[in-house]
């Protein structure tokens, strides 16, 4: 059956912070599209790209390398006129276009710049945003990691009356939040119900009218509420405020990452204690990649956000792929990048 060519392809943007959950949000959908035509753009900040290996990894047959395209080495908000309109012409241009498109930010990404390019002529008229979901780290949220301690605050201004004190994580974070359309509270397995609900309630604070929160663990949420939301957000970008409505541009100065080389490993379990304690020592906001341990044919994916390390293996090695340890360490200006890669490395 031919599609009416007056119809829209829908388009869904998952943001969320660093290692709030948007890839396993992504992978369960996925998983449970029903044979729907899905491409995706995927989006990361670092140089190595790590978000689109892994999907690729996830073994489902209607996860397809033609329709995974990734974004690497810089925030898609940046870079949406030379990158991300080209990508999305790309898909729409095929002969048999995607039903669906969905585009995983990085963590540090701002929503509205990538909501306003879907207003832009040439795409306008085929393509509108069904939906902006946001992905909250449930568990960051209530260890405090966006607020700022006011006692700190308070210090630094009466050191120095002159200092315009921010917070970049909390500007991210609340960015994400007043552009959104449906916000999934993701890792609800990780607290207990009273945290729940005190979290439903400052989430819902931020959030403008009529906007839901879902409850969720990995990232399993079903397609049915995901898609479909029809907000055509494009439309109704004033109502979507910014900490940077005022600025020209936006850059991402206040963060950075880097790449480090790891050598086969032998014991996971140990490593995964040196990364929790590399990440405190250094307060790192988010370490992922991939591993090769010895004797074992699989490759290992390692997650670690928020003081909390995952690894589990994904799938077997190619017989053409070269083995070796990778991972993308990202966090606030002024890493000392030498002893991290050290500390990793040895």
């Amino acid at each position: 059956m031919s599609k009416n060519p007056m119809t829209k392809i829908g388009a869904t943007i998952v943001t969320g912070f660093l290692g709030a959950g948007k890839t396993s949000l992504v992978r369960h959908m996925i998983e449970n599209a029903g044979g729907r035509r899905i491409a995706l753009i995927i989006n990361e900040f670092g140089e190595l790209g790590i978000d689109r290996e892994l999907l690729l990894g996830c073994g489902v047959e209607n996860c397809k390398e033609e329709d995974l395209v990734e974004l690497a080495n810089g925030c898609i908000c940046c870079t949406v006129a030379d990158d991300f309109l080209p990508t999305l012409s790309k898909l729409l241009d095929r002969p048999d276009p995607p039903e669906h498109i969905v585009v995983e930010t990085s963590g540090l990404a701002l929503p509205k710049p990538l909501v306003q390019a879907f207003a832009w002529p040439e795409v306008k008229a085929r393509v509108t945003v069904d939906g902006v979901v946001t992905v909250v780290d449930g568990a960051a949220v209530a260890s405090g990691r966006f607020a700022d301690d006011p006692e700190a605050v308070a210090a630094q201004r009466a050191a120095d009356p002159s200092l315009d004190h921010d917070n970049p994580l909390e500007e991210v974070y609340e960015d994400q939040l007043l552009c959104a359309d449906l916000v999934i509270l993701n890792k609800c397995d990780l607290l207990d119900q009273p945290a729940i609900e005190a979290l439903r309630r400052d989430v819902g604070g931020q959030l403008r009218p009529a906007v839901k929160v879902v409850e969720a663990s990995h990232g399993a949420v079903p397609v049915s509420v995901l898609l479909g939301l029809n907000a055509a957000a494009e439309d109704d970008l004033a109502q979507r405020p910014s900490h940077h409505d005022a600025e020209e541009g936006h850059d991402h100065d206040d963060f950075e990452s880097f790449a480090v080389k790891i050598g086969a490993i032998a014991d996971p379990v140990g490593f995964a204690k040196r990364i929790e304690d590399v990440m405190t020592a250094h307060d790192i906001l988010r370490v992922k990649g991939f591993l090769d341990v010895q004797a074992k044919p699989f490759r290992l994916v390692l997650q670690a956000v928020g003081g909390r390390v995952q690894h589990y293996y994904d799938r077997p090695w190619k017989p053409a792929e070269a083995r070796g340890g990778h991972l993308v360490v990202i966090g606030q200006k002024g890493l000392d990048q030498a002893a991290i890669s050290e500390a990793l490395a040895a």
